[in-house]
C-alpha cells in the first residue's frame, strides 16, 4: 500500500498582527504570496472574536485566494458555535467558491476551557455550556446541508436546530463541501468523534508517543464503524529555527508570554514545541510523520514570522521529506 504524501502548511499571523495592534492585510496576503511560491502545500488561520483577537477567517482567506491560485486553504481552528449553523454553511460555501473549490479543510473547534473563550460565546448569546455537542450537531447540520442537492433529505431535524428548505443554500464548489477536521486533543471521547463523524483530526499533542497511540485508536475506531481511511491525521505545530538552541528556545519563550501570558513550560505539556537548528527542528517533526501525522500545520514562534518562513522552506522541509 503506497503511504499518503506528507502536506505542510503555515499558519498565518493574524494573531501575531493582533497583539502588535495591526490588523493591515497586506502583510497577510504578502505572506500568502510567498508561502505559496516557497513551496508550501497551505495556509491557515485561526479565529476569535473577543479571546484572541484577530480578523475574520472566511474575510482573510477569500482575500488569500485571490491572490494566490492552488495553495490549500483552512481554518485552525475555527469555532463553528459562534454562528448559527446557517449562516456558517452559506459562509463555507461562499468561500469555497470564491477560492475555486477543492482547496479549503474546515479545522473546527469547540472552544477552548478558558474565562476568556466563556466570555467570547456569552458576548455573542451562545452557551457555553455543551459546547462540544453543539459543535458536532453543526458539522451534521452542514453535511446534511452540502448533500441536500438531489437528495430526498433537505432538512436538519437536531437537538437545537430544525431548519428546512435546505437544498434551496447555494452548494459549495466541492462536491459534498469542504473536509470537516476536528481541532482536539486524545481524550477517548474525543477520539470516538473523530472516528464517528470527521474527515480529519487536528491536535497539537505535545510527544509523538501520544500521537501514535491516539492516532492508532482512531484508525481502529473508523474502521470499526465502516470509515476506514476516511480520517487524514494532521498536526498543529509551533517551531522557532534559530542554530543556537538555547536562543531559539528564549525567542519561543518571549513569544509565548506575548501570545499567551503563560510560560513555555507550562504550554509544552499540552501543545507542540519544537526549536532549535533546522536539523532539530525537521528530525522532531519528522517524529511526529513517523508516527502517522499527514498534514503538518506550523505556527511560526516569532511576532515577525517572514524570515523564518524562507528558512523553514529551505532547510527543514527538504530535510523532513528526506527523513521519512
Amino acid at each position: 500500500m503506497t503511504t499518503p504524501a506528507v502536506r505542510i502548511g503555515a499558519l498565518l499571523p493574524t494573531r501575531e498582527m493582533a497583539i502588535l495592534n495591526d490588523f493591515s492585510v497586506a502583510p497577510l496576503l504578502d505572506f500568502a504570496r510567498r508561502a505559496e511560491s516557497l513551496g508550501y502545500d497551505s495556509l491557515w488561520t485561526g479565529d476569535s472574536l473577543t479571546a484572541r483577537t484577530r480578523l475574520d477567517p472566511f474575510v482573510v482567506l477569500s482575500a488569500v485566494s485571490s491572490v494566490t491560485s492552488t495553495i490549500g486553504l483552512g481554518t485552525a481552528a475555527l469555532t463553528a458555535s459562534l454562528r448559527h449553523p446557517l449562516l456558517g454553511a452559506n459562509m463555507v460555501s461562499s468561500l469555497d467558491h470564491a477560492s475555486g473549490g477543492n482547496r479549503l479543510v474546515l479545522g473546527l473547534g469547540a472552544g477552548f476551557p478558558m474565562p476568556e473563550s466563556e466570555d467570547e460565546f456569552t458576548n455573542v448569546g451562545v452557551p457555553f455550556a455543551g459546547r462540544v455537542g453543539r459543535l458536532d450537531e453543526t458539522v451534521r447540520y452542514w453535511k446534511t446541508t452540502w448533500a441536500s442537492r438531489g437528495s430526498d433529505v433537505t432538512s436538519h431535524e437536531g437537538k437545537l436546530w430544525q431548519t428546512g428548505g435546505l437544498d434551496r443554500l447555494a452548494a459549495p464548489a466541492t462536491a459534498g463541501g469542504p473536509p470537516l477536521w476536528l481541532a482536539s486533543s486524545d481524550t477517548p471521547k474525543v477520539l470516538a468523534r473523530v472516528a464517528r463523524l470527521y474527515d480529519g483530526w487536528l491536535p497539537f499533542l505535545p510527544t509523538t508517543a501520544a500521537y501514535e497511540s491516539a492516532w492508532g485508536q482512531i484508525q481502529d475506531l473508523a474502521g470499526a464503524a465502516g470509515r476506514e481511511g476516511a480520517v487524514t491525521p494532521a498536526l498543529y505545530a509551533t517551531l522557532t529555527i534559530n542554530p543556537d538552541a538555547a536562543k531559539a528556545k528564549q525567542a519561543l519563550e518571549d513569544y509565548l508570554q506575548g501570545y499567551y501570558g503563560r510560560s513555555l513550560e507550562i504550554m509544552s505539556t499540552f501543545q507542540a514545541y519544537g526549536w532549535g537548528s533546522a536539523d532539530d527542528c525537521a528530525e522532531w517533526l519528522a517524529g511526529y510523520i513517523r508516527a502517522g501525522a499527514r498534514h503538518i500545520i506550523i505556527r511560526i514562534g516569532s511576532l515577525d514570522p517572514g524570515d523564518q518562513l524562507e528558512q523553514l522552506a529551505a532547510d527543514v522541509l527538504p530535510a523532513v521529506r528526506r527523513l521519512v
